[in-house]
């Protein structure tokens, strides 16, 4: 069966403030096409990372080898190892130069995902995102990118729905000062796969979406 044709995101969406593209991307699908298999899986849950002045954000610690994609053109994935076991896949934002990036924090999954994606580091690993994957266009459609889906196309997995979105603080980011206070966490609060849950968040039931 033919993979239907990539829809990424085009570039002036994510040539925003972070805090703006982040609630923005609640219901889009990251897309991950790996030796001839598509993979993908809905987001419900992301943080912003504001930029330098966000002492939350690794651009607080300025342009380094780690953190040239968040000062990069915007579109870009940065992908960085924590624990030494987990990555973490970010999008990077605002004009080039200008560093901001959005973390991806929890995903549904939708097409042939089979594993947990409820954190993330479950997300890269259920879509085999890795180190490797750090400073993709995610606007090139090529490998891995983030797409708006209509209900009733052609893709498979669950059909879209309207994200109930709610802004609450970041989460383990105890050495960030003021910033931790930041609403700066947007969840569909309808979701059963959020990592944090919220008071009245709903239980996963019945098996896994493979699509």
């Amino acid at each position: 069966m033919a993979l239907p044709p990539p829809r990424p995101l085009p570039r002036a969406f994510y040539e925003r403030p972070a805090e703006v593209v982040a609630p923005e991307l609640l219901g889009k699908f990251l897309v991950r096409r790996l030796r001839g298999r598509q993979l993908a899986g809905r987001i419900v849950e992301v943080e912003a990372y504001a930029g330098p002045h966000d002492l939350a954000c690794h651009a607080a610690r300025g342009l380094t080898p780690r953190t040239r994609v968040l000062y990069g053109p915007p579109g870009r994935s940065y992908v960085y190892l924590i624990y030494g076991t987990s990555c973490m896949f970010n999008a990077s934002c605002q004009p080039d130069g200008t560093a901001a990036g959005v973390l991806v924090r929890a995903l549904e999954p939708a097409e042939g995902v089979a594993a947990d994606t409820d954190g993330p580091g479950k997300l890269t690993a259920a879509l085999g995102i890795t180190l490797d994957d750090n400073d993709r266009d995610l606007c090139s459609g090529r490998g891995l990118w983030i797409e708006h889906r209509e209900e009733g196309g052609e893709r498979t997995g669950p059909p879209p729905r309207r994200a109930h979105i709610v802004a609450t603080p970041r989460i383990n980011i105890g050495y960030a000062g003021e910033w931790i206070l930041a609403p700066y966490r947007f969840v569909d609060a309808r979701s059963p796969w959020l990592s944090k849950k919220l008071p009245g968040t709903p239980r996963r039931r019945g098996p896994r979406p493979r699509g």
